[in-house]
């Protein structure tokens, strides 16, 4: 996800997986918050927070 203002939608496995992947900033969440199987994925980043019936990158506001 570009910036805090993109939301992703529950369930965007691969969508999350390939934006994780290309993320500088992915910092994995700790293992119990953990939501995919896979390790680089945004639904296990410590930046995501849930909002409405998705997740959305705070990243940007996390890091000034």
């Amino acid at each position: 996800m570009s910036d805090q203002q993109q939301q992703l939608p529950m369930e965007a496995w691969e969508q999350a997986q390939a934006i994780a992947l290309s993320c500088s900033e992915f910092k994995p969440d700790v293992e119990e918050e953990w939501l995919a199987e896979e390790t680089i994925s945004c639904y296990n980043c410590r930046y995501r927070r849930f909002v409405g019936s998705g997740i959305r990158c705070m990243k940007n506001l996390l890091n000034f």
